[in-house]
């Protein structure tokens, strides 16, 4: 078991059980141990990339049916410090679709779960664990300490909505992650810029917030420079039976106090974790590209 101080994303860090064997981080000096795990990421993307991720600093907010996968895929490519944000704690119904959701994790804080998980992946990796959900009067202390990247895996269209645009004010380079449940075709996920998302009701309403409140363009030429995963394919409607019964299906927020699809009386659309993982991969694949380019190109 681990313990973790989950109150400030610039403090709180993960403490590894007391089994060196297995938890400890390596020393700094072990060149195989870091070949063996990550020769393959430098292979790919390049030594100098390979150089930037453990260096780079990411936060991933919504640790579950794609944040979950964001941060496996992240600390599988060496990302050095992780900060995972979310106050949920793992339960039976994230079973389908959130790479945490195991026997024995059942109960516990979705971040803890995931930081054990990523300190057996890579015990160098610095897991930072922020057990609570962000809001406008948190985001300076929770991400103003300089994140090389932030990717947005909320579902709440106000705090989604005022993520965007306090990132945008405050150039923290960010990746907005569209509603994954409803859907059953992963090869139809699309990254694009925000302003430019379709079939997506979670995105729409955000972008209709950013406008309406924020000063992001109108207009069909207008972009918000923000890129967005999302997909194209038609969602799949919950029939009625189901929402009159399932209250832990992925949702959307339409507005503050009110979980379920727009325009739906019920909790929420069925998921599949082809497509939410999928989303969750497409995102991280987006921000190693991006530190990769900027590693390369220099």
């Amino acid at each position: 078991m681990s313990t973790s101080t989950p109150l400030s994303a610039s403090t709180a860090s993960f403490q590894p059980a007391a089994d060196p064997a297995d938890l400890t981080a390596p020393d700094a000096a072990d060149v195989a141990d870091r070949a063996r795990r990550f020769g393959g990421v430098a292979r790919l993307y390049g030594a100098p990339a390979l150089d930037a991720f453990e260096r780079a600093r990411v936060a991933v907010i919504g640790i579950g049916g794609v944040g979950s996968w964001v941060a496996e895929a992240l600390a599988r490519s060496a990302i050095g410090t992780l900060t995972l944000i979310d106050l949920d704690n793992v339960a039976e119904s994230n079973t389908n679709r959130q790479i945490h959701a195991l026997d024995g994790n059942y109960g516990k804080p979705k971040v803890e779960a995931m930081a054990e998980r990523i300190k057996l992946i890579n015990p160098a990796c610095d897991v930072r664990l922020v057990e609570d959900f962000v809001e406008p009067s948190n985001f300076d202390a929770l991400l103003g300490s300089g994140f090389d990247y932030v990717v947005d895996a909320i579902d709440s269209v106000r705090t989604k909505t005022a993520l965007i645009a306090w990132c945008v004010e405050h150039r923290v380079p960010l990746i907005t992650v569209g509603g994954a449940g409803g859907q059953l075709d992963p090869t139809r996920i699309r990254i694009d810029d925000l302003a430019l998302t379709i079939q997506d009701p979670l995105l729409s309403k955000v972008r209709g917030q950013l406008r309406k409140h924020h000063g992001f363009p109108r207009g069909p030429k207008a972009r918000f420079k923000v890129s967005a995963v999302y997909s194209d394919e038609p969602l799949i409607y919950p029939e009625a039976a189901v929402c009159d019964v399932d209250n832990e299906a992925e949702h959307v927020t339409t507005s503050p106090g009110h979980h379920g699809p727009v325009g739906l009386n019920c909790a929420g659309f069925g998921s599949s974790v082809c497509v939410t993982a999928s989303f969750g991969f497409a995102a991280a694949a987006y921000v190693l590209r991006t530190l990769a380019h900027q590693a390369n190109a220099r």
